[in-house]
């Protein structure tokens, strides 16, 4: 197969009406998408990413009208957080449709549901004229795509199109937020904070997951976000060791002589740049990844949260 490269949301279109897969930007990461009530393009997704079949997908809207579509009931809690946050970074887990099979939910009987707030992906969306189901167009496990190039470098071949638009915003994966609980529940952190989610709705709490419990989003179970290196999170102050090719990220220069060396001015910065760092890790044959470790508020928590389960693999 050879990807189709495009900056046409139109022309990205006509592949998911064909049945087939698109990788196209959005605000927080590249998403690789299909239709959402097409089964076989659906799964022409878990293969080009080597995704496990356990692993639940987000439904990707252009307009709220489509929510009908999706889910049978709109809770009063998800009613607002529509109102304050999409389109958005924020993902809202409610019960599934008998519309939505299977294969999009991880055998769930609940579907994610998010507007993207980029305008190419608002436009693409609209020209497809379904909802669009879509992880992050990464192989399984790599650290999720910014650029169009980073989505090539893994799925090139592997996929229909490539939708080209510019380096992500955001760079961390959306707020994911289960409303179909008695309170709202954060199963996975990004740049909505938990802390604007209780703005709009106090009750909102954090996902306290228990054993053997079925994902019930995506980034909660499988090894996600890593590079090939080995990630060590240090604090403050950390004196690189000398042997073997090393990279650091954080805020303030590290003792020691790392190879690769980046400085951010914010945490912001830092979410924005730690999965592209990593690929570009990757790129130089780096060994061991220290990233310097900030405060759980605001993306500070999302962004913790990436470099544990990249940490831990």
């Amino acid at each position: 197969m050879k990807t189709k490269l495009t900056r046409s949301p139109e022309a990205a279109a006509q592949f998911i009406k064909r049945g087939g897969v698109v990788a196209f930007p959005t605000e927080t990461v590249y998403g690789l998408g299909a239709n959402l009530f097409d089964e076989s393009a659906i799964a022409k997704i878990f293969e080009a990413k080597r995704r496990p079949a356990d692993n639940p997908l987000i439904a990707h809207i252009a307009d709220l009208d489509q929510i009908d579509e999706l889910s049978p009931e709109l809770p009063a809690a998800a009613r607002r957080f529509i109102d304050a946050f999409f389109p958005g970074p924020l993902t809202l887990v409610l019960k599934k449709s008998d519309r939505v099979p299977l294969i999009a939910t991880a055998g769930l009987d609940t579907i994610g549901v998010r507007m993207p707030g980029n305008a190419i992906a608002n436009e693409f969306l609209k020209y497809c004229g379904v909802p669009i189901v879509a992880p992050s167009a990464n192989i399984s496990g790599r650290p999720s795509p910014t650029t169009w190039e980073a989505v090539y470098d893994d799925l090139n071949g592997r996929i229909d199109c490539l939708l080209q638009g510019e380096e992500t915003i955001i760079g961390l994966e959306s707020t994911v937020v289960d409303c179909t609980t008695v309170d709202p529940m954060v199963l996975r952190s990004g740049a909505v904070s938990i802390e604007s989610l209780r703005e709009i709705v106090p009750a909102t709490r954090p996902y306290e997951p228990e054993q053997n419990e079925t994902a019930r989003s995506p980034g909660l179970k499988h090894k996600h976000y890593a590079p090939q290196a080995r990630i060590v999170i240090v604090d403050a102050g950390f004196d690189v060791p000398v042997p073997g090719p090393s990279a650091f990220i954080g805020f303030e220069m590290p003792g020691g002589k790392p190879e690769l060396i980046k400085i951010c001015g914010s945490v912001e910065e830092y979410a924005h740049s730690v999965f592209a760092f990593f690929r570009e890790c990757d790129k130089h044959s780096i060994q061991m990844v220290y990233c310097q470790s900030v405060e759980e508020t605001g993306i500070g928590a999302a962004l913790m949260d990436r470099l544990r389960r990249a940490e831990s693999r």
